[in-house]
């Protein structure tokens, strides 16, 4: 017989069974990333909840962690499209690098893939062993769909298939990097479940605008992210500002603050904003990340940067 795993709320994730016989629950969980009081605050939850079921008697936990540290996967998500999280991702992950640490992207935008035009490239990944081998673009690894299908070609795709996708991309060649930044697509769906249930980012940054219609999905990626125990390191609030580069006037065309105010009120960290940006439109459509260089952009990005290291420090 075996527990319903609603019954451990937050902490469901990380069972891989549960057994009930003879009144003695067994639980296995995996406690990859969890530091000794972290695990021991787990064990302490599950065995009290597992508990107080009718029928138990007595609780044994078997604690599980995988062998290999590997790279940290860092999730960079929205509730929406269309509020720049694909450009903050590739800065992000070009900022990261620029700060001397190996850096790689996943491109999990399935039906949206991006990556291979903001950092530039057309080289497709090659396969050994049936794995495939990350192409370097900005001093960043990368691998995507968008390298693996012919431009402009849809994808017409369901759940699973998508999933399937995302397996190839995480399972890659991904030997000596330390961080991967992974550009989820928007929503709260398929391909955001079968990450945080098969390779458990450490970390999720979420991107907003200040408007209240973005604040609203943020809030429900933030509640997924919250749901399935993966720690969110913060909000970026992004198109914050915009300097009329004739006038020099400023104005807020998504408002001002709705990031950094919602942020409060969830008790999440708040990484900073991002203002509206000609140039770096400019430099993203042509394949230059603007972290790669120098000037306002590229400091804001490595301020984001050490912002993200901070909280998973």
């Amino acid at each position: 017989m075996t527990l319903d795993p609603s019954l451990f709320g937050a902490d469901a994730p990380r069972l891989r069974s549960t057994r009930l016989a003879e009144g003695v629950a067994t639980l296995v969980v995996d406690a990859t990333g969890l530091g000794d009081a972290d695990r021991a605050a787990l064990e302490a939850r599950l065995k009290a909840r597992a508990g107080a079921e009718a029928g138990v008697s007595e609780v044994r936990v078997a604690m599980t962690a995988s062998k290999a540290a590997g790279p940290k996967l860092i999730a960079v998500g929205a509730g929406k499209g269309g509020v720049g999280k694909s450009t903050v991702s590739v800065n992000l992950a070009v900022a990261l690098a620029r700060l001397g640490h190996k850096v790689g992207i996943i491109d999990a935008d399935i039906y949206g893939p991006s990556q291979p035009t903001l950092l530039g490239t057309s080289e497709r990944p090659e396969a050994k062993d049936k794995q495939l081998i990350p192409v370097e673009a900005q001093g960043v690894k990368l691998l995507s769909v968008g390298q693996l299908v012919s431009p402009g070609h849809a994808l017409a795709w369901r759940g699973p298939m998508a999933s399937g996708a995302l397996a190839q991309l995480v399972e890659g060649d991904w030997s000596g990097t330390e961080f991967i930044i992974v550009d989820l697509p928007p929503g709260t769906g398929d391909v955001q479940l079968s990450l945080i249930q098969k390779s458990r980012p450490v970390g999720a940054v979420v991107v907003s605008t200040p408007q209240d219609l973005s604040l609203i999905d943020a809030r429900r990626a933030i509640d997924l992210f919250g749901k399935t125990s993966v720690p969110v390191l913060g909000i970026i609030e992004n198109m914050a500002g915009y300097q009329c580069p004739h006038c020099g006037e400023a104005s807020d065309p998504f408002g001002s603050g709705g990031a950094e105010a919602a942020a409060a009120e969830m008790g999440v960290p708040f990484l900073g904003r991002l203002p509206l940006s000609a140039s770096l439109r400019a430099e993203s459509d042509a394949g230059r990340p603007p972290a790669g260089g120098d000037g306002p952009a590229a400091a804001a990005f490595r301020t984001l940067a050490e912002a993200v290291l901070a909280q998973l420090a």
